[in-house]
């Protein structure tokens, strides 16, 4: 279990916080699991944009999938998966969505509001926490669950900022 963000982050807007996720999305990989929570607002939403962006999807149609749950986007080589739970109520919604077939697949899922639904995430992912500083400013706290992840986290620390590990 992971006790410590291994990557804090505040983004002083919206433009900054897409970059950040498009500096992601060039480094993921079929099977990889993003979860994502924070407030509404925080940015959640805005990142995945730049996911997308970074994994070769046109952003302009990546949009909360808040009422229909799931959204799925063609990417370049990969696709994204891109799943918001807040609507979701109790185990047996979440075990009727069929969560399972979508972790470790052939695309890139990423979760909005994954809390309750802890028993079909898998042991290795990729959590950022997101919060407010202010009415631009925010705060993504990242989170490295198995080797994969770890090292995801040491190669977005190069990519995004010259750091090395």
């Amino acid at each position: 279990m992971n006790n410590g963000a291994d990557l804090d982050i505040v983004s002083h807007g919206v433009e900054q916080t897409r970059r950040l996720g498009a500096h992601l999305g060039r480094l993921l990989q079929r099977g990889d699991t993003i979860l994502l929570e924070g407030d509404f607002g925080s940015g959640k939403t805005t990142f995945t944009q730049g996911i997308a962006k970074g994994m070769g999807i046109d952003s302009r149609y990546v949009n909360s999938p808040t009422f229909t749950l799931i959204n799925e986007y063609e990417g370049d080589n990969i696709s994204l998966h891109h799943i918001d739970l807040y609507r979701l109520e109790g185990e047996e919604q979440l075990a009727t969505l069929g969560l399972e077939e979508y972790f470790g697949g052939e695309g890139v899922t990423v979760v909005e509001w994954p809390s309750g639904a802890a028993p079909w995430l898998p042991d290795d992912r990729l959590m950022i926490k997101f919060s407010y500083v202010n009415d631009t400013k925010r705060t993504l706290r990242f989170y490295a669950f198995g080797e994969r992840y770890t090292r995801l986290m040491d190669d977005l620390k190069q990519s995004a900022y010259g750091l090395q590990a």
